[in-house]
This record gives C-alpha cells, sequence and structure tokens, in this order.
C-alpha cells in the first residue's frame, strides 16, 4: 500500500532519498540542521547524514545563494533554504545576477545544479515578512526554473526532479499545504519538469492554479457542482517555469472560459502571464475575456485580516459567473 504522507514529510522523504543516492547532493540554511527546520522539512537529515551534509548557516541569505554558486560550481548539487518566503529578497541579487545567468555567461561551459527551497505563501496566520507569494520576481528572470506544488506526491516528485537538474531551481513550498496529507510513492520521477496536471477534468470553464490555490479552486469547482451546475476543469501548473502551455491551452479551447487563481497581488502577477499566454493561443475559442481572482494589491495585511486578503471559493465562483453572463462584472 502506497504510504500516507503530509508534504512536509515528502519533502523530507525526497531530500532523504537524494541524498542517499548521490553524495553530491546537501543541505543547508537556516536552522535546517539539529533544529529540522522551522517546519520541520529537513528532520532527521543531520543526524543521519552528518553535519557536513546537513548543517546550519549563518543567518546571511546572500552568502547561502553565493555559497552555494560556489559549491554547484565545484560539482557538488547543493539545497539551500530560506527560512521563510521574504527572507530571501536580500539574497535576490546572487540569485538574479549570477544563480540565474552563470550557465547562459560560459557558454553552457558551467552547469548551477541547485536547489532554493523558500516556504512560502500565506493563510497560517503569520506576519508579514512571513506570507509573500513572490513567485512573481523568479518567473520573470531566465535562466530559472521555478516549481510550486500543492499535493503531497508532486511534492515529493518535483523536489527530486529539481534536484536532479542541472539548472537552477527556485521551489516554492505553499506553507499552508505542509500538513495536507496525501499517498506519495517514492520513486524517481518519469516525468521532467514543465508538465501541468488536469485535477478535475470539466467542461464549463477552466479554474488555472498553482501551490495553495489549487485546493481553493477544487473546493470553488465542487461548490459550483453543487449549487450551480457548472462543471468546471481545475488545471494544476505545478511548475510555473518551464510554463506547460500545451495542456493549458487543450483546457481553454475545450471550455471556452478560463480564470486564473493565485494569492500573489494581482498587478503585474504572474496570473498576467497566464492570460495573455491563453488569449493569444485561444483567442477564437474564448467566449468571455480571461479573468483572475488574487491576492489584494497591498503589503500583506496582519494575520487577523489576511482571510479578506487571500482569494477564496466566493470570490472564485463570483469570477465564474461574470464568465458565463459577462454583464455581472468581473472580480480581479
Amino acid at each position: 500500500m502506497t504510504p500516507q504522507l503530509a508534504m512536509a514529510q515528502a519533502l523530507n522523504a525526497a531530500l532523504s532519498d537524494a541524498m542517499r543516492e548521490d553524495d553530491r547532493v546537501l543541505v543547508y540554511g537556516e536552522d535546517v540542521g539539529p533544529l529540522g527546520g522551522v517546519f520541520r522539512v529537513t528532520d532527521g537529515l543531520a543526524a543521519a547524514f552528518g553535519p557536513q551534509r546537513c548543517f546550519d548557516a549563518p543567518l546571511a541569505e546572500a552568502g547561502i545563494a553565493g555559497t552555494a554558486v560556489g559549491m554547484a560550481m565545484y560539482g557538488l548539487r547543493p539545497v539551500i533554504e530560506m527560512q521563510f518566503d521574504a527572507f530571501a529578497y536580500p539574497a535576490f541579487e546572487q540569485v538574479v545576477s549570477h544563480i540565474a545567468k552563470l550557465r547562459n555567461r560560459t557558454r553552457g561551459e558551467l552547469t548551477l545544479p541547485l536547489v532554493i527551497r523558500i516556504p512560502y505563501g500565506g493563510g497560517i496566520g503569520a506576519v508579514e515578512h512571513h506570507s509573500d507569494a513572490s513567485e512573481a520576481y523568479y518567473v520573470h528572470t531566465p535562466g530559472l526554473h521555478v516549481v510550486a506544488p500543492a499535493t503531497a506526491q508532486d511534492a515529493y516528485s518535483l523536489l527530486r526532479a529539481a534536484i536532479a537538474s542541472d539548472d537552477p531551481v527556485v521551489f516554492l513550498e505553499p506553507k499552508r499545504l505542509y500538513r495536507h496529507k496525501g499517498e506519495v510513492a517514492r520513486e524517481r520521477p518519469a516525468e521532467p519538469l514543465g508538465r501541468a496536471a488536469v485535477r478535475r477534468p470539466g467542461t464549463s470553464a477552466t479554474l488555472i492554479a498553482y501551490g495553495p490555490a489549487v485546493p481553493v479552486a477544487l473546493a470553488a469547482a465542487e461548490a459550483a457542482a453543487d449549487t450551480e451546475g457548472w462543471d468546471l476543469e481545475v488545471v494544476d501548473l505545478r511548475t510555473l517555469v518551464p510554463f506547460d502551455d500545451e495542456t493549458v491551452t487543450a483546457s481553454v479551447r475545450r471550455t471556452g472560459r478560463a480564470v486564473v487563481v493565485h494569492e500573489a497581488a494581482g498587478f503585474a502577477g504572474f496570473g498576467a502571464e497566464i492570460a495573455a499566454r491563453v488569449s493569444q493561443r485561444c483567442f477564437h475559442h474564448l467566449e468571455a475575456p480571461v479573468l483572475r481572482v488574487t491576492g489584494l494589491d497591498l503589503p500583506y495585511p496582519p494575520p487577523l485580516l489576511e482571510q479578506h486578503h487571500l482569494p477564496d471559493v466566493p470570490r472564485v465562483l463570483e469570477a465564474v459567473a461574470a464568465l458565463q453572463w459577462p454583464e455581472t462584472g468581473s472580480t480581479s
């Protein structure tokens, strides 16, 4: 029987299996050693593999990222953790100027097989600097792969694929899904990065989501079927870069309508890129404009107000209603 694991456990299993199979893989970052990480994703790794394979780094994110560059250049496969989403910003210069560009700068002579793990997103009652959805910064940077799993199985498989990749991967882990459980087969991933998944087939409209927005989209699809009789398809992107145009385009061409759901702010968010790609590739199939349901365009609110900021089922259903009858308005 396939075991049930929480997402955090699945990530831990992926790290453990990768480290066991390849002694070039090492894990370091903020409190990832004996403590096992704030969210216990690295629990037990230091004891199992020793302090040279899993260890704590100084609280200096630029140093963590810069050290990983040197390690990867010399043949190691580092997996580094930034403790929270906004904590990664001090490392941004290293990520954009060096990690994303080194392979191109050396005309392919050097690869950079490193993974940057970032617990991201809201929904856990944390304050600002602990709840950002920062994917837009990374997807806008050529040279990076960007991953955002929504299930325990994908957390395992996509992290294994990210560690195996010779390109740098920003691995966004939705904090509010860390305790969500699912069956996890601990097998080498058959698919490379860059494949979306249809989580729920449907005919009325397509909901496009990733990471923490996927459960919201699925809940909205169930509610729509129960209350309105709408049959909504849900596409989980899984990998933001490379982007799976084929799966997304095929879905929207079947349904003729699309709503993009993500919790990052809407203005210039990744949903805008998705909407543009869908509009360009599906123009003659669309029955209504592509709409977005996103976080609000403001700094992350205090914990007691975050439920008003994050996309929820009523807002998604309002957008779907606007697709059916455009004169009713739209949601953004």
